[in-house]
Order: C-alpha cells, then sequence, then structure tokens
C-alpha cells in the first residue's frame, strides 16, 4: 500500500486560513512603505512635492505608526484582537483612498497619517489574534510565515508600483489597497476567532497613554524633520526633548499606574528586550538599503520606473520564499545564531556597493549580489527576532507584546530614511556616487552593529527555552 496523505482536520485548515488572512493585511502595511519610493518623481511631477514634502509621504506613515502602536496593541489585548483588526483594516481602506485622490501634498501627507494608523491598529492585533489558533511548539513557524510577509511586501511594493504607474499613474498604488481590503474585511469574521486577555479590566493610565503617544511621535518627526531643520537647531533638539520627557512619563507611570500602557514586564524578558532592540537596529539600516537601491537604478544608472520597480525584486523575493522555512528551524538552529547570520549577511549588501557600484551600471555583478546578500540577511532576522521576542512572552500579552516590538521597528523605518537621507544631501556636492558611499556606510555600519549586539545580549538557544529573564 502507498503512503497516506495527511489531511488537514477543520480546525487545523480553519487555522491556516486564519493565518492567510492575518498575512495578508501585514503585506499591505509592509507594501505601503516601500510601493511609495517609485512614485517618487511621479508624485513631485504632478503635485509639485518639495523633497522635503516627499520625505513626508514615506516618514509620516512611519511616524503614525510607530505613534499609535502601544495603544492599539493594549486596546487588542483588551477589547479584542479580531474586534480591532478588522477597525484597523477600515481606516487603512480610508487613509488608502483619500490618498489616491490627494489634490495637494499636504493632502497627500495627511491622509498617508490616516493610513499609518490603520496600519498602527491591524498590525499587533494581525500576529495576536492567529498565535491563539496554532500550538506553542507551531508558534514560531507561524511568525516566520507571517514575518515573511515584511519581506514580500518590500520585494513586491516597488514592482507593483511601477506596474500600476506604468498602466494608470501613481494614485493607484493606493487604490489597489481599497479592494484587497475589503476582500480581507469580509473573510476575517469567517476564519478567525475572537481572542483577548482575560484579565483586562478595559481600563487605562489617562495620563500615560497620551505622553507614550505623543512622546514616540515627536521623537521620530525630529528624527525625520531634523534633516531640513540641522539637527543642531534649536527646532529639532526642543522637539526631541519633550519627546523625550514624554517618553520618561511614560516609563515612570508604567512603573506605578495598576493599568499601563507599556507593560514594563515584558523588559524582564531577556529575548523580548534583545529582540526589540536588534530589530530596531535592523530596521533602520533595511528600510535605508531599499530606498537607496531603487534611486541606484534610477537617479545614478537611468533606469525607468518600471525596470527599477523590477530590478530591486530579486533579494527581498529570496527573503520571502526562505522566509517559511527558516521559521520553521528556528527553534532547531537557535534564534541567536540566525539573527547574528542575518545581519552580517544584510551588512554585505551596502559594503558590496561600496565596493563595486559605479555611474555605469552592471546589475548582475554589482547590484544582484548585493541585492541576494540582502535576501538572505532579512530571511534569517525580520521573523526571527519577531519569533524570539514574543517566545517567553504570556498568550494574554501577545499583542501588547508584537505592538511594543513594531514600535521599535517603525522608529528604525523612520531614523532610517531621515538619516540616510540626510547623509546623501550633506554629500552630494561631493559627487553621486560619494554621497552614495557615504549613505551605504551608514547602512553597513547599523547591520553590523546589529550583528555585535545580538551575539552580545539575546539569548542562546539553550537560554531561550529556559526562559530566564534578566
Amino acid at each position: 500500500m502507498g503512503g497516506t496523505k495527511t489531511q488537514l482536520t477543520p480546525v487545523e485548515r480553519r487555522a491556516w486560513l486564519a493565518l492567510s488572512v492575518a498575512t495578508l493585511a501585514a503585506l499591505l502595511t509592509v507594501i505601503d512603505i516601500s510601493i511609495v519610493n517609485v512614485a517618487f518623481p511621479s508624485i513631485r511631477q504632478d503635485l509639485g512635492a518639495t523633497e522635503a514634502g516627499l520625505s513626508w509621504v514615506l516618514s509620516g506613515y512611519s511616524v503614525a505608526v510607530g505613534a499609535f502602536l502601544l495603544i492599539s496593541g493594549r486596546l487588542a489585548d483588551q477589547k479584542g484582537r479580531r474586534k480591532l483588526f478588522l477597525v484597523g483594516v477600515a481606516v487603512f481602506m480610508i487613509g488608502s483612498l483619500l490618498s489616491g485622490v490627494a489634490p495637494t501634498p499636504g493632502f497627500l501627507i495627511a491622509a498617508r497619517v490616516l493610513q499609518g494608523i490603520g496600519a498602527s491598529i491591524l498590525s499587533p492585533a494581525s500576529l495576536s489574534m492567529i498565535l491563539p489558533e496554532f500550538p506553542p511548539d507551531r508558534h514560531s513557524m507561524v511568525i516566520g510565515i507571517w514575518g515573511a510577509s515584511a519581506a514580500l511586501g518590500a520585494a513586491i511594493g516597488p514592482t507593483m508600483g511601477a506596474i500600476l504607474i506604468d498602466a494608470f499613474n501613481w494614485r493607484w498604488i493606493f487604490f489597489v489597497n481599497v479592494p484587497v481590503g475589503l476582500f480581507i474585511f469580509i473573510l476575517t469574521p469567517r476564519f478567525v476567532h475572537e481572542s483577548s486577555d482575560p484579565e483586562a479590566e478595559g481600563r487605562f493610565d489617562l495620563l500615560g497613554v497620551p505622553a507614550g503617544t505623543f512622546g514616540v511621535a515627536l521623537l521620530l518627526v525630529a528624527v525625520v524633520q531634523g534633516g531640513e531643520w540641522g539637527y543642531g537647531s534649536l527646532s529639532t533638539l526642543v522637539t526631541a526633548l519633550v519627546g523625550l520627557l514624554l517618553i520618561l512619563v511614560l516609563i515612570r507611570r508604567s512603573a506605578t499606574h495598576p493599568y499601563p500602557l507599556l507593560d514594563l514586564n515584558l523588559f524582564r524578558i531577556r529575548a523580548f528586550w534583545s529582540a526589540a532592540v536588534g530589530q530596531t537596529l535592523f530596521s533602520t539600516a533595511f528600510i535605508a538599503t531599499v530606498l537607496f537601491n531603487t534611486l541606484l537604478l534610477q537617479e545614478l544608472w537611468g533606469w525607468s520606473v518600471l525596470a527599477a520597480g523590477f530590478g530591486v525584486v530579486p533579494g527581498p523575493a529570496l527573503a520571502a520564499l526562505l522566509g517559511g522555512p527558516i521559521g520553521s528551524v528556528a527553534d532547531r538552529v537557535g534564534h541567536r545564531t540566525l539573527v547574528v547570520t542575518g545581519s552580517a549577511s544584510a551588512a554585505c549588501c551596502p559594503l558590496w556597493l561600496i565596493i563595486r557600484a559605479n555611474g555605469e551600471g552592471g546589475y548582475f555583478s554589482t547590484l544582484l549580489p548585493a541585492h541576494l546578500m540582502l535576501g538572505i540577511g532579512v530571511a534569517c532576522s525580520f521573523a526571527t527576532f519577531s519569533s524570539m521576542g514574543m517566545k517567553n512572552v504570556p498568550p494574554q500579552r501577545f499583542a501588547t507584546a508584537s505592538a511594543t516590538l513594531r514600535t521599535g521597528s517603525s522608529m528604525g523605518f523612520a531614523a532610517g530614511v531621515a538619516i540616510a537621507v540626510a547623509i546623501f544631501t550633506s554629500q552630494a556636492s561631493k559627487g553621486p556616487l560619494v554621497a552614495f558611499d557615504r549613505t551605504w556606510l551608514f547602512m553597513a555600519l547599523t547591520f553590523a552593529s546589529g550583528a555585535i549586539f545580538c551575539a552580545l545580549a539575546c539569548p542562546s538557544k539553550k537560554e531561550l527555552i529556559q526562559g530566564s529573564p534578566s
């Protein structure tokens, strides 16, 4: 007799469908970071946006995501993860529609902020609502698949944007979110169970919530706007100082309030805090690398928007293909080994470009190897940071923990773009090659710093299993 095929039970089938819905939603939120990169020239021409305005089209989204993640995660654990997820999808669709019809740069930035708020609501809920659907020994695999959406979003974002812009115009990079969002909105109640923190009482620290929200937002504004204001200017320093003081108020309130916004007990878990720091460093360099690799093709090598969109696909596509398999073996190989390897591999991407890139092109000998190095790095790191950070978190804190991790990642996204643009602009007078080299050096050093930090701070395989707090 031949071997029998393993049949999924109805419960298992529903769990996998729930994972598909959640991953698709997470994919949309990442696409809307990377898809804008190839649209910058078209938006500049159509709306007359300045360089600072274009920066805020990208960074305004990241600022909004970062500012509202903590309160969104807390609400998801308290009010219901599926419920908050659906609210987030609805807000995201409205923001997408308004972005598509934007008549001015200011309107577009405001609509992107609304989009970011929607993403901040659905992001922590999208992961936390599906983890209860699977047994604990499958969580690393589930997070690996869910986390691969980040790499896939980075892969298909520029390509999708290029195709839509070539066929229609830049507005369709936002319009396309609406039917996909409706599809998610309809399927979620059918396949996803509601879950929440059974101990939650639905109360909040009325001072800590605004302090945390505005504190994160102001820190991000200081980073993003510092390139135009000047990082040593009074405006930047005051904005950063006020943001930092509000964060300190949040920490103080969270240490004493019975219903804190920030769960400081999470930071007693070594796997959690080390993953949060490592992921922030990786995100800072990653988003800047994707942006400037796209700009290399368009601005330095003179590629069309469509060609550039396809040119950046291989690395993130490789990451998406490897994300699930790597997530399934993370528990056996060891999370620390994977994130150190991934950060080191990603650092080789900008280093290779510093050595090889010039103004004459050479895609297969220059950019393709760099993209593949980055793809391996992303596959080993992105989802692994998430699974390591969530490994020893109690189930009732899933959404709060996921939101806290994503907050650091969002701050990294905003900081990476702002710092890279500031470095490039400051070096532009020395020629484009010098400007690109200095910017890639920043990315390489940030990736390498993450690798060193993870090697020293992340728990070993044995320590992670034991779940020892530090």
